[in-house]
């Protein structure tokens, strides 16, 4: 069953997914890829179609839960328009955590100083 939460999360750092309270860096991706059933790994990408894109964490803090990723399943992104012109807002990604469950986060990358960039849209039970 599907639920919308819609609460911010936690981006754990890469080198210690346990380690919660430091946001990890929001660097741009840079290598090539088309597969979206892929294993996380630590190296940013640059996704043909997509653009640069925020490096996925290794896992996400959600309430007084870890959320540690597996496979990203899709990614997609939304825009919105503002005087004619179209930005990219967000960028969205279906994941598979290492319990089997399946997240649906984004990045808001309209998100202010001080305000979360990551979100917690969806969870799968």
């Amino acid at each position: 069953m599907k639920h919308l939460v819609s609460e911010p999360i936690t981006a754990c750092n890469r080198e210690a997914p346990n380690d919660c309270h430091r946001e990890v860096s929001n660097a741009c991706n840079r290598e090539a890829s088309n597969d979206c059933h892929r294993e996380v790994s630590n190296d940013p990408e640059l996704v043909e179609g997509f653009g640069r894109e925020p490096t996925l964490p290794a896992a996400f803090r959600w309430r007084n839960e870890t959320l540690e990723i597996k496979a990203v399943l899709a990614r997609r992104r939304s825009t919105k328009v503002d005087r004619g012109d179209t930005y990219l807002k967000r960028h969205w990604f279906d994941l598979e955590t290492s319990g089997g469950r399946i997240v649906t986060v984004y990045y808001d990358r309209a998100a202010k100083r001080g305000q979360p960039h990551w979100w917690l849209y969806a969870i799968e039970e």
